[in-house]
């Protein structure tokens, strides 16, 4: 299980993301500085324990409607290599050094197990607490054969991410994240598994909705 190191990280994650947010295509806010406030989230572990992997949501309070994001990080010791395209940032972490953190759609490890997570083999953990599962995630699969473990082919659009297959299974990760609890049983008609979460809204309030939908046929279905 990854430990949570009670720590300083500069900058700060909430800080390397108001610079890197504006240049999704799938970010709503306008021309001002995002204004952004750490809202939910879940832990995957590495199996390898090299690794940090962080499915974060941050909402954005600088347009005149507030909005949420669904954004996977990983945490590196070191670059990894032919993802430049990717890094999110640099930052100093107190315990352990400096860290290098990516968009962890483009990075296999974060993949491999959020595939595991839909498989239902590892669990979602705690944001902030080590060895905690969350019980606020929630996954299904319905499928008849394993998942790849490797989506290599990266794709945004206005609303988010979609990782492809070779064999065609496609994971589509909804960045810009829709309260949306009465949908959580039936994501999409096509769909063969999903996983969803909570996040806490500005005003207090505690909402649901789907962060990871998989769709097609999965290797060997």
């Amino acid at each position: 299980m990854a430990v949570i190191h009670r720590t300083t990280v500069k900058p700060t994650k909430v800080e390397l993301l108001a610079t890197w947010l504006p240049t999704r295509p799938w970010y709503e806010g306008g021309a001002v500085e995002p204004r952004l406030t750490k809202a939910g989230g879940f832990r995957l572990d590495d199996p390898e324990g090299e690794v940090g992997i962080e499915f974060m949501v941050v909402t954005d309070t600088s347009g005149p409607h507030a909005g949420a994001y669904l954004v996977p990080l990983t945490y590196r010791g070191a670059p990894l290599d032919g993802a430049e395209h990717a890094l999110v940032g640099t930052m100093e972490h107190g315990v352990l050094g400096p860290r290098w953190a990516y968009d962890g759609c483009h990075d296999p490890v974060l993949v491999a197990q959020l595939a595991a997570l839909l498989e239902g083999r590892v669990q979602a953990q705690a944001q902030s607490i080590s060895d905690t599962p969350d019980r606020e995630v929630t996954r299904s699969y319905a499928g008849d054969g394993a998942l790849p473990s490797a989506f290599p082919t990266v794709t945004d659009d206005r609303e988010g991410t979609e990782l492809t297959a070779p064999q065609g299974a496609t994971l589509r990760l909804h960045r810009v994240l829709r309260p949306a609890p009465d949908a959580l049983s039936v994501p999409a008609p096509d769909a063969l598994g999903h996983v969803a979460g909570a996040w806490s809204m500005p005003d207090g309030t505690r909402a649901r909705g789907l962060f990871v939908t998989l769709r097609t046929a999965p290797l060997g279905a």
